[in-house]
């Protein structure tokens, strides 16, 4: 037998590739054409492959590839119009319109009465002198705002102006390119180089702009103003540039790490790998922690930079590589940050921010290691350095150590646990104390408070160091020393929580101690950093129920309070947080189960009690006072703090705060009035899990019983429909449930754009979950939900679609005569649907055999809203088609029709009547019925 080969023939491959664009399969095509060009050779027929092929890139909008395929092409023939015109084509979309000015040009030539030709030849002229326009009026505009910048004799006003004009300019994608294409970067630094604030604001402001979303300018200005530039800029004390420099770095950092979201051709956007840039800019602001030569607010932007890039967002991304990079080189440097001391003379320039931002900086990056050995190095690095303080003949160094612990210790506590354990820590802390200087006694009072926080430990202090405080607190003239001392006591007086059983101290020293701490605080004459250790005082003494009583009866110290957490000083926030906390009650408290309450007397354990003024009716009473006293504004102002000291932990606190503030519905206006209710929207979207929840039903309880459009103006109510959709949840409790469809049905209730925000966060599915419910009122809820949304089209097409039970779902919810209310949201939903498609009104019919009786039931029902719904239901049945108007007609139906139909006017049921005779009248137009005289 003889075998022969099957020679591929690319003729065949050519005219399979023609049928395949015909049916606009233009992956096929292109393959095709692929296989064809491989084996030919013969140049005409390869220009008529690679012309056919950019005709099929063209289509799928691979604009490169398609002028890469026509430029064969003409190489072929410079008069293949086809492939001058395809190159035109896909040129023009890529914005290369001189280019594809020249080959529509060529086209028109070889063909002058081709009216396509000329269309485009004129449409592209068109844009390009739109584009030369605007060029030179922004290359002539660019131009006028430097000079009138770098002029100091031109007017303030006209400055400032054009100063604004820059700033917007900068924003623009065609403006920033002007500025960067006409030497604008060595203007903008020219105007730094004045060393006036404003102009330098307005040139860094104009940087950030340029380089937001565009990877490719942002790496050309970083190599060309050169980062350390920039950080010579951040290092200037004052607080706005610092600030408008952070920004520009973020701006930077921002287009270095994620998609560019421009489109510039895939040529223009090729970028060199951003590894590099990112490594150095990390460096650059680990060496800015120790430089002597950078202010407190550079300080803090440089901390504030690295909290945001360089531990993971996401835990699930395995790689800590930044995490560990700065552990190696940076970690000491934070430390030393950590170590050091206002009160001393050679102390790094810093704000009252600096040390609590770097604490937080370390807790970060302790919680980003992975494995016990990364934290096993991490501390390693810390004993280190805190063991080489320690010097017997060196006081000062000792204390560095000291202030490292602390600081450690308001981070990453159970590091700062295993460093306390260190040989001479403790003894060092105890010391100090009882030192004569007072700095070393003020450094040891706050290394203890901080050592104080968890019970085991503060029962060890109580032991070792409350006489200490004491003595100290009578003894010292320093007002510092003595809040601090107090604050001491404070703490370890209210080791025992809201367990009233269990006090530390004596009756009657705590009211001391929190009366103590309301006079510092509503004194005008002390330093803030004093008196914000007052509220740090009450954070831990309105534990106690007769403290927080007190102290939101004394309205001069809660407004001192308000008034001090809207100061530059964020460490307060958490403090006053906490505070809020303890006097609305809205911490966590178990369950306590009756017959294990029992046990435990049995078993002479102790058991936790409630203190009498931490009943329901005092809460309420404080929830009030607190409101009167303007606690929705100090909140707000709180939550526009865009800083690390911000934490997860101090958001959840403040989540937990407006929950508790929005429990009466009574309340809600004055909270939605004072601007409360948009303020919830970010702790909902970030921050702990139990954070965003506890936001998430607070706005559930705004949303359910407000106008959206007061409560969140503008485009924030688009923003408060994820957080809703999250309280759908099983894992969430039944009045987190109820209240999140309360709320969607009233948002569901505005327009049809928000339902579409609603159906897009996958809302629907949950919906439906709930309207199987066994809990009445989530059922009820759920169905008016429902109700609102069936109006709008994708929900419609989702019940006419076919292999679901949603249709007969809603019917049988209509026959529920126990429950009037979930009848009224059944039968609304049914009538929306049915008259809005047709289909249902025949799928009605077929999903259920009881449909007939749920329908005449409804039409029958004593609630005059469910009987106009069953009437109008009937009416849509019977509008839709003669067969389904013919079923009704031979049915009770038509006598229950006639019978309201019959019925006198009536003002309170006169709508019912009116569609009662309308379906009457459709039934008499398709010849169904006979008037009767």
């Amino acid at each position: 037998m003889i075998y022969t080969a099957i020679m591929e023939d690319p003729i065949q491959f050519k005219e399979d590739g023609n049928k395949y664009f015909k049916a606009n399969d233009y992956v096929n095509a292109i393959d095709c054409y692929n296989k064809a060009i491989k084996l030919l050779k013969d140049k005409n027929m390869l220009a008529v492959l690679y012309r056919n092929r950019s005709a099929c890139h063209l289509k799928k909008e691979n604009y490169v590839q398609a002028a890469s395929d026509a430029s064969k092409a003409i190489d072929v023939d410079g008069s293949d119009i086809k492939a001058l015109f395809r190159r035109c084509q896909a040129l023009e979309k890529l914005g290369k319109l001189d280019q594809a000015f020249k080959d529509v040009q060529r086209c028109a030539t070889l063909e002058p009465k081709n009216q396509t030709f000329q269309e485009t030849l004129r449409r592209i002229g068109a844009d390009i002198h739109q584009k030369l326009h605007v060029q030179f009026s922004t290359d002539s505009r660019v131009q006028k705002m430097f000079d009138i910048l770098l002029d100091p004799t031109c007017e303030k006003e006209k400055r400032e102006k054009a100063a604004n004009n820059l700033i917007v300019l900068g924003r623009e994608e065609a403006g920033a390119e002007r500025i960067f294409q006409s030497n604008g970067l060595h203007l903008l630094m020219k105007l730094v180089e004045t060393k006036d604030p404003e102009l330098i604001l307005s040139a860094v402001r104009t940087l950030a702009g340029m380089c937001t979303g565009h990877r490719a300018r942002a790496t050309a200005i970083l190599h060309l103003v050169r980062f350390e530039r920039i950080c010579r800029i951040m290092a200037v004390d004052n607080e706005e540039i610092a600030l408008a420099t952070c920004n520009l770095i973020q701006a930077i950092v921002d287009s270095l790490t994620k998609e560019d979201r421009r489109d510039h051709g895939k040529e223009e956007a090729l970028v060199l790998d951003t590894k590099k840039d990112l490594r150095m800019i990390t460096t650059h602001l680990l060496d800015m922690l120790v430089n002597e030569s950078v202010s407190g607010h550079g300080r803090d932007q440089a901390l504030n930079l690295l909290n945001k890039n360089i531990p993971r967002y996401d835990l699930k991304n395995k790689d800590n590589t930044k995490t560990l990079f700065v552990v190696d080189t940076g970690l000491k440097k934070i430390l030393k940050v950590l170590s050091q001391i206002p009160e001393l003379p050679k102390c790094l320039p810093l704000t009252p921010n600096t040390r609590l931002t770097a604490s937080i900086l370390l807790n970060k990056l302790y919680d980003d290691l992975r494995c016990d050995p990364e934290r096993d190095n991490f501390r390693e690095i810390c004993e280190e350095f805190i063991t080489k303080q320690f010097d017997p003949k060196d006081m000062v160094k000792n204390l560095h150590a000291i202030q490292t612990v602390s600081g450690i210790l308001q981070g990453p506590f159970d590091l700062g646990n295993k460093l306390l354990g260190l040989q001479g820590v403790m003894e060092m802390m105890v010391a100090l104390t009882g030192s004569e200087n007072e700095i070393d006694q003020l450094v040891a009072v706050e290394a203890l408070i901080h050592a104080s926080t968890k019970l085991s430990r503060a029962t060890f202090i109580i032991t070792n160091g409350v006489s200490l405080l004491k003595e100290i607190y009578k003894k010292t003239k320093n007002e510092k020393i003595k809040i601090r001392a107090l604050v001491g006591l404070c703490k370890l007086g209210s080791a025992g929580g809201t367990d009233y059983a269990l006090r530390q101290f004596a009756e009657g020293s705590t009211d001391k101690l929190a009366k103590q701490c309301r006079k510092w605080l509503c004194n005008p004459s002390i330093d803030i950093q004093t008196r914000k250790w007052a509220v740090e005082g009450l954070a831990y003494l309105t534990l106690d129920a007769d403290v927080k009583d007190e102290f939101v009866d004394d309205e001069q110290a809660m407004q001192a309070m308000f008034e001090l957490s809207k100061t530059s000083d964020k460490t307060i926030l958490y403090s006053v947080a906490s505070t809020l906390v303890n006097c609305t009650n809205s911490y966590d408290v178990k369950d306590v189960i009756p017959e294990l309450v029992q046990l435990a007397k049995f078993s002479k354990q102790h058991v936790p009690e409630q203190h009498p003024k931490d009943k329901k009716d005092f809460v309420t009473k404080r929830v009030k006072r607190l409101l009167k006293a303007g606690v929705i504004s100090a909140l707000s102002c709180m939550l526009k703090a865009d800083n690390a000291i911000l934490t997860d932990q101090t958001k959840e606190q403040l989540a937990r705060v407006f929950l508790a503030l929005c429990e009466d519905p009574q309340d809600r206006g004055i909270i939605v009035a004072q601007g409360g209710g948009k303020s919830m929207i970010p702790l909902a979207l970030e921050g702990t899990e139990a954070g965003k929840t506890k936001a998430a039903h607070g706005l559930a309880k705004i949303a359910a019983v407000s106008n959206p459009d007061i409560a969140f103006p503008g485009e924030r109510v688009y923003e408060v429909v994820r957080p809703l959709v999250s309280l759908l949840n099983t894992e969430k409790d039944g009045l987190q449930n109820f209240e999140a469809l309360l709320s969607l049905t009233n948002l569901a209730g505005k327009s049809d754009k928000l339902r579409q925000k609603i159906i897009k966060e996958k809302a629907l599915p949950e919906i439906e979950n709930y309207m199987f419910e066994n809990h009445e009122q989530i059922r009820q809820a759920a169905t008016e939900c429902l109700c609102n949304l069936a109006v709008n089209k994708e929900v419609q097409e989702r019940f006419t679609a076919d292999g679901n039970d949603r249709l007969k779902l809603v019917i049988l919810l209509c026959g529920e005569e126990d429950e009037v209310k979930l009848q009224r949201a059944a039968a609304g939903s049914l009538a929306i649907l049915t008259g809005a498609q047709k289909k249902l009104c025949h799928k009605m019919t077929e999903v259920t055999t009881q449909w007939m009786e749920i329908l005449q039931r409804l039409c029958l029902h004593e609630d005059l809203q469910v009987q106009h719904r069953g009437v109008v239901i009937a009416y849509n049945l019977i509008s839709a088609d003669k067969e389904l108007a013919k079923k009704l007609v031979e049915s009770e139906t038509l006598e229950i029709l006639t019978v309201i139909g019959k019925q006198e006017s009536n003002p309170s049921k006169q709508h019912i009547i009116d569609v009662a005779r309308e379906a009457l009248v459709k039934c008499l137009d398709y010849g169904l019925i006979k008037p009767v005289s």
